[in-house]
């Protein structure tokens, strides 16, 4: 059933099984300025979950496509057509398992899990036919797109959108279109730059109070020039940073380092409102 009440933000995000600091630290490890690790071959390559067979309309098991998560690639993955496009803030959660298809009706590409990283999964729907979702993934490649059924999924809407000026090194946070707050902050740097496009806010994790950031806030977007950061998926965030002098340069791994006012504001943005970073 549709609800006018966007979702709530999940304090319990975590990896399955890990305590926050732990999976905070391994998603992002070298994002926050230690080693960054492996460089990556071109972005898409291999699946890091189980890939294999596929059929139409979703009737192929669950076991022989990737969960799209953080962690996976997507094979077959539809691009997101309109890096650039604003939708209505529609954003739809799956209360379990759903198959995701690469066009209505077709072919099976993934299984949209239920849970993002302990916490539930919020995406944003940027395309409708019929009662059929196209949705952004977070999985790579980065821009991956799948196609869910609208039935039998929870619906919100988000007011908040948040854009990412990369020459301006600034962000910008917007609610129903009107600017609530903007900072300066740090981007990656020239030879791991932050990557471009629309992508969304997949979860929000508590780290330990000595850490860099006491929050993170994981996209559902990835470096396309490393393939990990400390050990972790490569995934890009948002997050604070106690050295001031950092905002406005450009000098990260491709996270995208905020101050702590930005990331206070930041934290009550519902899971799955659209990103936008541009260059």
């Amino acid at each position: 059933m549709a609800t006018n009440n966007p979702p709530r933000l999940s304090r319990r995000a975590v990896t399955t099984g890990l305590a926050p600091a732990v999976a905070a630290a391994l998603l992002l490890g070298g994002c926050g300025g230690s080693s960054p690790g492996t460089a990556a071959a071109k972005e898409g390559g291999a699946a890091t979950g189980p890939a294999g067979q596929v059929e139409r309309g979703g009737r192929a098991g669950a076991a022989k496509v990737p969960e799209a998560t953080t962690y996976t690639t997507v094979q077959g993955a539809p691009e997101d057509a309109a890096p650039d496009g604003a939708t209505d803030g529609l954003v739809v959660h799956p209360a379990k398992a759903v198959p995701v298809l690469d066009r209505p009706d077709g072919r099976r590409i993934a299984t949209l899990p239920a849970e993002q990283l302990g916490g539930p999964t919020w995406v944003p729907v940027v395309e409708t036919s019929g009662s059929w979702r196209r949705v952004l993934l977070p999985s790579r490649p980065n821009r991956a797109t799948g196609w869910i059924s609208g039935t039998g999924i929870r619906t919100a809407r988000t007011p908040y959108t948040i854009r990412v000026d990369l020459t301006g090194r600034r962000l910008t946070l917007l609610r129903s279109m009107r600017e609530v707050g903007r900072w300066k902050v740090a981007i990656g740097g020239p030879r791991t730059p932050t990557p471009t496009g629309r992508t969304f806010l997949m979860a929000t994790l508590t780290r330990d109070r000595k850490a860099p950031s006491p929050i993170v806030l994981p996209l559902g977007t990835h470096s396309a020039t490393l393939d990990t950061f400390g050990g972790g998926p490569g995934t890009v965030a948002l997050h604070g940073w106690p050295d001031a002098s950092v905002f406005g340069r450009a000098v990260t791994h491709g996270c995208v380092r905020v101050p702590d006012a930005a990331l206070k504001a930041l934290s009550r943005v519902p899971l799955g409102s659209l990103v936008f970073i541009n260059g």
